[in-house]
């Protein structure tokens, strides 16, 4: 072969290996202008992380909700005697208005307070200031103003037709926009206001201490409900068919829907309480069995928090001979914990 031939052949050869040698390698970067920066990912520290959406029907929606209870206002006189004044009442909550009644102390004020949180009575039959009557009447004659709460649906209350659909979450708004409004009263000591509640009353001053901690300074609870929210359904609202069938097609079963469930029931956020608890069960409850009251106990317990149950052997539900008992001991509580 010619000088020549090899020459070519060898150019050849060279412009191939050449080309083979661009294509694999990677493309040039572009050339840099002062105008189009490239683009930098963003440090860790100013990466946001998506809030999880709250359910709107859940304990934790009643933490962070924004409450406006207020304009209390005392409408007429109920009745007078020496110890205090019992007026018809009614205090804003949300869009509702909610009615009750309220027992002020003859004394000089301001004085200690109280909202009282009554047990299931059917809206139906109910009237104005029903339920808890007899702590109504002893509370006021040792110097606290009483505010037994309506709930919305109750008396002269507004109406709220999808209270039952929400599992009565909304007796809890009431009795938290109640306590704000006892302490915009010119006859209260905002800084020495309690709560009590019986029964249902019981569960939604759970609910309170869960939702809003620091909002009172102690608890009572009487003959409460379970503070786990899928005893109470299996208890009395699983046989009501038409209401839980309504509810189960909604929310699901408790096995099927445990988050759910857990969010509705003051029991897993134990840990949020900030109030010293005084709790008083008779062993005889038929209604309320006492196992629930026990199992509050040691929830709080484990939690760390200040809690107490008084057990009267021999008392239903509604309490009897013991009553006066655990009445004085509440009062002594109270006063213990600066109410």
């Amino acid at each position: 072969m010619s000088r020549m031939a090899w020459a070519g052949v060898v150019a050849i050869v060279t412009t191939v290996a050449m080309a083979c040698t661009t294509d694999d390698a990677a493309p040039p970067a572009p050339p840099s202008t002062a105008t189009s920066p490239l683009p930098t990912a963003p440090s860790p520290s100013a990466v946001r992380p998506v809030p999880t959406p709250v359910n709107p029907l859940s304990l934790q929606a009643l933490m962070t909700k924004k409450y406006n209870g207020g304009d209390l206002k005392l409408d007429r006189v109920l009745a007078r005697n020496p110890a205090y004044t019992r007026y018809h009442v009614s205090y804003r909550s949300g869009t509702l208005r909610i009615s009750g009644i309220i027992n002020i102390p003859s004394t000089p004020g301001p004085h200690p307070a109280l909202v009282l949180n009554h047990g299931y009575i059917d809206p139906a039959v109910y009237t104005n200031g029903r339920g808890l009557m007899r702590e109504q009447d002893y509370l006021a004659r040792r110097g606290y103003v009483v505010l037994h709460t309506d709930y919305r649906n109750h008396a002269q209350s507004s109406k709220d037709a999808s209270s039952e659909l929400n599992l009565r979450l909304g007796y809890t708004e009431d009795a938290i926009n109640a306590v704000l409004a006892l302490k915009t009263s010119q006859y209260v000591d905002p800084a020495r206001i309690g709560m009590l509640g019986r029964s249902m009353g019981g569960g939604v001053t759970y609910n309170t201490l869960v939702a809003q901690p620091g909002l009172v300074k102690a608890a009572v609870v009487f003959a409460p409900v379970s503070s786990d929210a899928v005893d109470n359904f299996n208890r009395w609202t699983r046989p009501d068919r038409p209401l839980a069938t309504q509810l189960l097609r909604r929310y699901g079963e408790p096995s099927r829907n445990p988050s759910f469930w857990r969010n509705l029931s003051a029991v897993n956020f134990f840990d949020r309480v900030t109030e010293p608890v005084l709790i008083h069960h008779g062993e005889s409850d038929s209604t309320c069995p006492i196992a629930w009251s026990r199992d509050s106990l040691a929830a709080l317990k484990t939690a760390g928090k200040n809690a107490t149950l008084s057990t009267y052997p021999g008392e239903e539900h509604a309490f009897g001979p013991a009553w006066p008992t655990s009445m004085a001991r509440t009062v002594t509580f109270l006063k213990q914990h600066g109410v």
